[in-house]
């Protein structure tokens, strides 16, 4: 061994220098001058070149080489990193030569080895292995032994550049080695970044070739060379373009020529879509449920792993954020030594300001892609989510139903998802919270000894306080979410039937109601907040005491304090500072995400409609159009002793008509949802062949034209929509309205009657061409003449051939149908043609003779087919283009309008709006005071609650609009306002408001400072000014606009699941599921595409800010866009609805009617146009 030793190491020693004995002790690994230091990294190098010939090998007599097929294309990661590494790997072997050339020359010997030879080990591997990696030079090497090798040289490059650096800043000594040693890990990052791009192209390429993504509706294809023409620029973005934001440049520019609209915003890339976000999750969790089929999988651990990638690379940026902040303090340090003129080496002041200015670069870039990759996560965890609450939703059972109220539904989507989707933006904040402290106090501990005892003390009785309130918080925060769903179920409830309260004038009474949930919410929300009040005031006080029981215990241990280990003391104080002020905005995150992900998951793991006697429908040509029940019982509730529907037996083939008859509550409407799988079948079989077309009793009519609520997602046949038309009694009506068939009807079909709403049900229905109709009542809206017409035209003529079950009270009808159904309590009684039924019943009979004396009519409908027009069709088709025409012409003149958002800068308008409520300028300014004292005196730090927004006025203006404004605005509009817009002004708007008021106050306070102690700073601190104004103008200009959006196609969203909550059973009905729920990620796409871009601009604005600033001027920059200006459009869009125009006064003086009015009923219609 000593042989070994002296050819390696030489018989001077194991240092460079010869004064250090050969050992195998730690402290001689880690120095970098050692000969074992040397023997390590050449065994390694010496392995990895080993490995990677071995691999060569293998891999060419598996496989011979075949030539190039085509010129392969490298990204500019690619080029960079072989760069890099290249010239890592020949600065090795120039240094390696030259070593060896200056001893050949002093001692005419190869011996010792270590230096030279290591040097060329170094070379050769980082040229060899790094050019192989980044350009993929053998592309049969296998993705597990890139990863391997790039993850080793990553991880030993990271631990020698560490010790490198700690060698350097101990020893005051700076050797090429060393500094090869600490370039060597940039080297070793850009190899990392390589692997893992081209893993994320491979693993793309697989999940195509497998067909895991596949689209959800038959017609994407077709739109793919559309869909990518408007992609964000992030999707195919470089290295370099990503770190900086410079992808942005455009939007940024677009945003400052013109007032940006929806066109104007790119689509987000392909894997940040909610579709692929969605099908990923779903795959995650088959495995799991593959893995272990007795248990439930665990949402969270699912949604994990879709995004550990992300996760872990957005967590390594939030390393070297930390590693580059906690350098300040050792900088500082030689900083002061310097000063003191302790150089070490000749010009040591210029490389420290070198290496101070690069370590703030590198903190700026790794902070801000920290934070836009954590948001990116949160868009997809929240995108993901809202497909899943969806798609849960469509297939929730009555049970379920219950339990989870249309409102409730609502608010998992605009409240809870939102909360989630910004939990990844602090999930990293949870650890390195903990890591900085633990570094800040080792660099204490450095400085100041044992005193750093009372520091860890101070932030542990902190802690240990906060405890009980964390659990308080928790506790408040659930019961606030649940009075939160209590006010917007009566919100929604009042919303959707406000024609009905306004006929009765039951506004003040249901205003008041909800006036109460919202004081029961209020109670909680203002204990969530005092108690957020009261952790921000304990956290931001403990810096000072902190720094009061250090410099405390300094005094009594008589630790000596000079300039070096005073600034960096103080210096170090700022580190602990910030993560304790952090920690109760990280516990309210925690607590706020903890409770929704809970609710989330209680409703995605409710009930769903599931029965397993009901056999799948079949399209068996033999047997289509045909139901078979035997034996079978159906209840809505589960474990209950008397079913809903008892011994049914039931025979339908096809083509037959089946009319069903009975009292109110004998079960009719409940037997035609038995055959639609909607009430589970508790006893018998049941079986159904074909496909349904439903018309449900109550009307469900989308947002949107006549013509697309009639072809219902169906493609457009002319001749058979006029037919179906004609067939439907709609001919006339859609001459009446102004654009045809081409109108939009309101929300629930406002601006329709019941009798028109019924017809396009039934157009919707036949134009579907399905197997059999399922038809509850639907001649109860319209009168006596047209249901005559409808009965011949559509049932018996238009359905001709197609099996039907009609619910119906109209007995005139019966004769026509093959059989008749009566039911009472749940039983079908007797089933028989009409006139069988009619001798042999008594029920029947009584049934009949009721309907006779209450319609004063005995005669029976003829069931022949009536004479048809001619020129019928003719007429529709000539209708049919001209109405066409004038859409065309006329497109803007429709009920339902694009949703108002407000144009350009509005200045403070919305601040002042927001302050103007609830005394907010009092409690603001007693806040302000309060932050104002704490800058001047650095003693107290008190947040109080700003005003909430005056809930009242909101309601006050909702309840006192005119039907005019409910009839043009949808539902979803006005439930984004009164949950997520609310929400945010209730929860984050307060904080957020006095932090930019404490911070600004920081930031001019130091400015005075300076300029007061060095005036000369005025010469680059204002015209830094200046240019951040000016760069905020420019941000604002797109940023604002992208909230915008943000606020108003979060209404699309919210509109078009309130409908499908509403309308899942005819959705249903028609197996529609896939086509609603690709609408869904649709819509979803659309709202999180200017979300994104929004928080993409305030990353580009603040790495610019932070770039081209000076330290001081950087921090004040930052106070200026700490609050991001799309916070403030939850305001704006409030107040919009504050001031809808009024309908007339409840009560006129003048005109208040007598005591005894009214004397007698009487309704005059004056000129009424």
């Amino acid at each position: 061994m000593e042989g070994f030793w002296s050819v390696f190491c030489g018989e001077s020693g194991c240092s460079e220098s010869g004064t250090k004995p050969c050992s195998y002790d730690f402290k001689f690994l880690i120095d970098p001058s050692t000969c074992i230091n040397h023997l390590f990294i050449s065994c390694f190098d010496v392995l990895l070149l080993i490995m990677l010939l071995v691999i060569m090998i293998h891999k060419s007599s598996l496989k011979p080489f075949e030539g190039l097929t085509q010129v392969q294309r490298y990204s500019n990661l690619q080029l960079v990193s072989a760069t890099v590494n290249a010239a890592l790997g020949l600065l090795h072997l120039f240094l390696g030569i030259s070593v060896l050339e200056e001893k050949l020359r002093k001692s005419q010997t190869l011996l010792p080895l270590n230096l030279w030879l290591l040097e060329f080990f170094q070379g050769l591997t980082w040229l060899l292995v790094g050019l192989t990696i980044s350009l993929k030079l053998k592309k049969q090497l296998p993705r597990t032994w890139l990863r391997l090798f790039s993850i080793l040289i990553f991880l030993v490059s990271g631990v020698f550049c560490a010790l490198s650096l700690f060698y350097a800043i101990n020893s005051r000594e700076l050797s090429l080695k060393v500094a090869l040693d600490v370039l060597s890990f940039p080297g070793a990052i850009l190899l990392l970044l390589c692997t893992y791009k081209e893993s994320k192209y491979r693993d793309t390429d697989r999940e195509i070739d497998e067909s895991l993504y596949t689209p959800l509706n038959g017609e994407s294809n077709k739109n793919d060379s559309i869909s990518y023409v408007n992609v964000t620029l992030f999707a195919n973005a470089g290295f370099f373009s990503k770190m900086s934001f410079w992808w942005l440049n455009p939007l940024m520019k677009r945003g400052k020529e013109k007032t940006l609209q929806d066109e104007d915003v790119p689509k987000l890339r392909e894997e940040d879509r909610a579709e692929s976000c969605y099908l990923l999750f779903l795959d995650h969790l088959n495995k799991q449920k593959q893995k272990d089929s007795s248990s439930q999988p665990s949402i969270l651990r699912t949604i994990i792993l879709c995004h550990w990638r992300e996760i872990l690379i957005s967590g390594f940026f939030a390393l070297l954020k930390v590693l580059a902040l906690s350098s300040g303090p050792l900088l500082l340090n030689s900083f002061i030594l310097v000063a003191e003129g302790n150089e070490s080496f000749k010009y040591e002041g210029f490389v420290l300001a070198i290496s101070l200015f690069l370590m703030k670069i590198l903190e700026s870039l790794s902070q801000r892609q920290w934070y836009f990759r954590s948001r990116l996560i949160g868009v997809k965890v929240r995108s993901l989510l809202t497909a899943a609450i969806y798609r849960k939703q469509l297939r929730l059972s009555n049970s379920a139903r219950l339990m989870h109220s249309a409102g409730e539904i609502m608010n998992y989507v605009a409240v809870d998802a939102y909360r989630i989707g910004e939990f990844p933006y602090w999930f990293h904040q949870t650890w390195t919270t903990s890591f900085q402290l633990c570094i800040s106090l080792v660099l204490l501990y450095h400085a100041v000894g044992l005193a750093t005892v009372a520091t860890l003390v101070v932030i542990v009785i902190t802690v240990l306080c906060n405890t009980p309130l964390a659990k308080l918080q928790h506790k408040f925060q659930t019961k606030l979410m649940v009075a939160q769903d209590e006010r917007l179920r009566a919100s929604s409830e009042a919303l959707v039937n406000m024609k009905v309260l306004k006929l009765y004038a039951w506004e003040t009474n249901f205003k008041n109601v909800i006036e109460g949930l919202r004081n029961v919410e209020l109670k909680w929300l203002s204990a969530v907040q005092l108690r957020k009040a009261y952790n921000t005031f304990l956290f931001w006080s403990s810096p000072v005491l902190v720094s009061a029981a250090s410099f405390g215990a300094c005094y009594f241990l008589d630790v000596p304090l000079h300039a070096n280990n005073v600034f960096t003391f103080v210096a170090t104080l700022r580190l602990v500072q910030e993560p304790i002020r952090t920690i109760p905005d990280v516990i309210g995150v925690v607590i706020q995400a903890k409770v929704a992900f809970t609710r989330i998951v209680k409703f995605l793991e409710a009930p769903e409609l599931q029965n397993a006697n009901v056999s799948k429908r079949c399209f068996n040509d033999n047997m289509r159009g045909s139901i078979s029940i035997k034996y079978a019982d159906f209840s809505w509730e589960d474990n209950v002793p008397k079913p809903t529907l008892r011994k049914i037996n039931l025979e339908v083939r096809l083509g037959q008509k089946v009319a069903i008859c009975g009292e109110v509550g004998s079960g009719k409407s409940t037997l035609l949802a038995a055959i639609l799988k909607e009430v589970p079948c508790t006893q018998g079989t049941i079986d159904v062949y074909g496909k349904f077309a439903y018309v449900s009793q109550t009307a469900w009519i989308q947002t949107g034209t006549i013509r697309e609520n009639i072809l219902f997602g169906s493609a457009m046949d002319a001749e058979k929509y006029q037919e179906t038309l004609h067939r439907s009694s709609l001919v006339k009506d859609l001459e009446l309205f102004p654009h045809g068939d081409l109108t939009e009807i309101g929300e629930r079909g406002v601006n329709l009657s019941g009798g028109q709403k019924q017809r396009i049900q039934l157009a919707r229905a036949l134009y579907q061409n399905a197997d059999i109709y399922l038809l509850d009542d639907p001649f109860s809206a319209v009168d006596a003449q047209t249901a005559t017409n409808l009965f011949t035209e559509y049932i018996m003529e238009g359905l001709a051939g197609k099996t039907v079950l009609l619910v119906t009270h109209q007995v005139d009808f019966l004769p026509a149908f093959d059989s008749v159904l009566l039911m009472s309590d749940g039983e079908i009684i007797q089933s028989a043609p009409y006139h069988h039924l009619l001798i042999s019943s008594q029920e029947f009979q009584d049934l009949v003779n009721a309907h006779k004396e209450t319609a004063g009519s005995d005669r029976l409908v003829d069931a022949t087919s009536s004479h048809r027009h001619s020129n019928c069709a003719v007429e529709i088709r000539k209708t049919y283009v001209e109405k066409e025409k004038q859409f065309e012409a006329s497109k803007g003149d429709q009920l339902i309008k694009q949703e108002e958002r407000e144009q350009g800068d509005q200045g403070f308008k919305p601040y002042l709006q927001y302050l103007n409520q609830n005394k907010g300028y009092l409690y603001f300014s007693v806040a302000s005071l309060c932050n104002l004292v704490f800058v001047i005196g650095l003693i107290l730090q008190n947040s109080w609650m700003a005003a909430n927004v005056d809930n009242p006025q909101l309601l006050n203006s909702l309840f006192h609009a005119p039907m005019s404004f409910y009839d043009s605005t949808p539902l979803g509009r006005i439930l984004t306002r009164v949950s997520s817009d609310l929400s945010i002004a209730d929860l984050d708007l307060p904080f957020i408001f006095l932090f930019v008021v404490a911070a600004t106050m920081s930031c001019y306070a130091s400015l005075t400072v300076l300029a007061v102690v060095t005036w000369q700073v005025l010469f680059v601190s204002i015209p830094m000014i200046y240019f951040a104004f000016r760069l905020q103008k420019y941000y604002f200009a797109s940023a604002k606009e992208l909230m915008r959006m943000n606020g108003t196609t979060k209404s699309f969203v919210a509109n078009h699941l309130a409908e499908s909550v509403a309308g899942a059973v005819t959705i249903r009905a028609f197996e529609e599921e896939d086509r609603f729920f690709a609408k869904n990620l649709e819509l979803i796409d659309v709202n999180a595409s200017p979300f994104f871009h929004s928080f993409a601009a305030n990353e580009w604005l603040i790495q610019r800010l932070e770039t081209v600033s000076a330290v001081v001027l950087a921090s004040a920059a930052l106070c200026m866009v700490v609050l991001p200006p799309g916070t403030f459009t939850s305001v704006e869009r409030l107040n919009q609805y504050m001031h809808i125009p009024s309908e007339a006064p409840e009560v006129i003086e003048g005109s208040r009617p007598p005591v005894n009015w009214p004397v007698a009923g009487r309704v005059e219609i004056d000129k009424l146009q």
